[in-house]
């Protein structure tokens, strides 16, 4: 935690995350409500306004408990990256602490929250000509022939990178060809420095207990719709935006290439393997402060030291 001294009266940000189905909604509310601040979701996904039911974005009733920012305010259609994010939030906060010292972002998005925290590397825009020829080739050639090129020209990525991930694949080698620069070249892994306080409570729950919250919440998602959600943007499905749990089952359900009962347990077992690697990422972070949703008296204790914070 970063903690001020008598002349650095910063503003704090209080980061609620923690990994899909955990209960970080519902609290966030809590929080907000008693710290009297905003929320700013760190979710990569409820950003897009298509996708309510699949993201358990927050209910209207919760949007008009609290205000909400980067929730629904952009389509599928349009291009948005941790980079966008990063600027857009920064720019946010500064207006919010304006009003208010302690601001609450919330979310289970890792890059997102780094974004916010640590700040990301700034990545060179790619040629579209390049784009649209990597592309074509990787339709045409296969991923086994870029992969052998991405060794060539960038062997610390191609060491790193998840090969059965194509788009990974695919932009750290059209970043080579556009820049002239291994891709792993722009990775520098540094910390920027922010003019704000920075306090992390994450949540958690026992791996059962988890598990069966989110196996109950994508029945719950089934019954409120999200079939007909998916269908609706269905001609999308090759978006990047859309290449997430939730939406590429039903699209291979849609496909004919697995039945529905087949895609809402597949829905549910990846919403687990991806519960799995965030808390994998979170718990190398020594700055998170664990706790079960339920210890509120653990949870306010904490938050005591973030109003501290401001008023030294």
């Amino acid at each position: 935690m970063q903690r001020a001294s008598t002349r650095d009266q910063r503003p704090t940000l209080v980061v609620l995350l923690g990994p899909t189905g955990v209960g970080k909604t519902a609290l966030g509310v809590q929080l907000a409500s008693q710290l009297g601040c905003s929320i700013l979701s760190a979710d990569s996904r409820q950003i897009y306004h298509e996708l309510p039911i699949g993201t358990a974005a927050p209910t209207p009733e919760e949007r008009a408990a609290v205000p909400h920012y980067f929730v629904g305010t952009h389509s599928v259609t349009e291009g948005y990256s941790a980079a966008s994010y990063e600027a857009d939030a920064l720019s946010l906060l500064e207006r919010l602490f304006a009003d208010h010292p302690i601001q609450l972002l919330s979310g289970g998005s890792m890059m997102y929250i780094d974004a916010v925290c640590r700040g990301i590397d700034e990545i060179p825009d790619v040629d579209p000509a390049i784009r649209a020829e990597v592309w074509h080739r990787y339709e045409t050639e296969g991923l086994a022939r870029i992969l052998s090129e991405l060794e060539h020209l960038d062997p610390r990525y191609y060491a790193a990178v998840d090969r059965q991930n194509y788009k990974r694949v695919l932009h750290g080698y059209e970043v080579c060809l556009s820049s002239g620069r291994p891709f792993s070249s722009f990775h520098t892994g540094l910390a920027k420095s922010r003019p704000f306080n920075i306090i992390k409570i994450g949540l958690t729950r026992e791996r059962e207990e988890l598990y069966t919250r989110i196996d109950e919440r994508v029945l719950q998602m089934m019954s409120l719709g999200l079939e007909a959600e998916a269908r609706a943007v269905y001609p999308h499905r090759r978006l990047n935006a859309l290449n997430t749990v939730g939406y590429k089952e039903l699209f291979a359900y849609f496909d004919g290439t697995v039945s529905l009962d087949e895609a809402i347990r597949l829905i549910q077992r990846n919403s687990r393997h991806y519960a799995r690697k965030q808390l994998t990422w979170w718990k190398r972070d020594p700055e998170v402060h664990w706790y079960h949703p339920e210890d509120t008296e653990g949870i306010q204790a904490l938050l005591s030291d973030a109003r501290g914070l401001v008023n030294t």
